[in-house]
């Protein structure tokens, strides 16, 4: 499916959006529009890759399996958010939707010569590149805590600015894309600790839990601090 920048959800907040509406529709003619259902692999681990992608909706999880054979969480990508390795033909983990999700896609030798031709682009692209950096940082810092409150209260906090339409403010209410169990695996904890870990925070009144999976963020100020803990 051709791509539709005009309608696109994330057009002011993806690379791209360093372009000029013209510089935009070259790229455009690129690429198409793939969906993924929750659970089908984007990208493989080991896969010739030709290929790299923005995601415009849902969410996607980069995970791979150690020696045992168990998952891991590595990190998250949320709409806006760039996947597949520019300059490596091979991949080394798996890409895999969380939930519905769809993705502009191009082939990779196209868009290398895109950012060759863009500067702009390639502003952008390393722009990002120094944020998804600083991200891995967060979490590696993350799983140093000792605190189960403060890596789900990061968590919170991390899903609700994904959650937003600002860059500056974050979500006071929204739904939880990943399950316990993944949030677990992100978070390097069990199921039934972050179980106890939410209800305490309900307890707390620093959340509410609306539905199955919904949060709303009664204390924002409070959530910070734990998160910081």
């Amino acid at each position: 499916m051709k791509l539709e920048c005009a309608t696109c959800p994330v057009r002011e907040r993806a690379a791209c959006a360093a372009l000029s509406e013209e510089e935009r529709a070259e790229l455009a003619r690129l690429g198409n529009s793939r969906s993924y259902e929750r659970g089908e692999t984007v990208f493989a681990a080991g896969d010739d890759l030709d290929a790299c992608a923005t995601l415009t909706h849902g969410l996607l999880k980069i995970s791979h399996l150690d020696a045992d054979g168990n998952e891991r969480i590595l990190s998250l990508v949320h709409p806006a958010g760039f996947v597949g390795e520019m300059f490596s033909p091979v991949a080394n983990h798996d890409v895999v939707a969380l939930a519905e999700s769809k993705l502009c896609v191009f082939s990779r030798s196209e868009y290398e010569a895109a950012i060759d031709r863009f500067p702009a682009l390639a502003k952008a692209l390393l722009r990002r590149s120094a944020e998804d950096l600083f991200d891995a940082r967060a979490q590696i810092a993350l799983d140093a805590k000792q605190s189960a409150q403060a890596k789900v209260a990061h968590f919170l906090l991390a899903m609700a600015k994904a959650a937003s339409d600002s860059p500056c403010h974050a979500a006071e209410e929204f739904e939880l894309p990943l399950t316990r169990g993944e949030a677990g695996q992100l978070l390097g904890l069990t199921i039934e600790t972050v179980s106890r870990q939410l209800g305490k925070l309900e307890k707390q009144g620093v959340i509410e839990r609306t539905g199955a999976r919904g949060i709303r963020i009664r204390d924002a100020a409070r959530l910070e601090a734990l998160g910081a803990g």
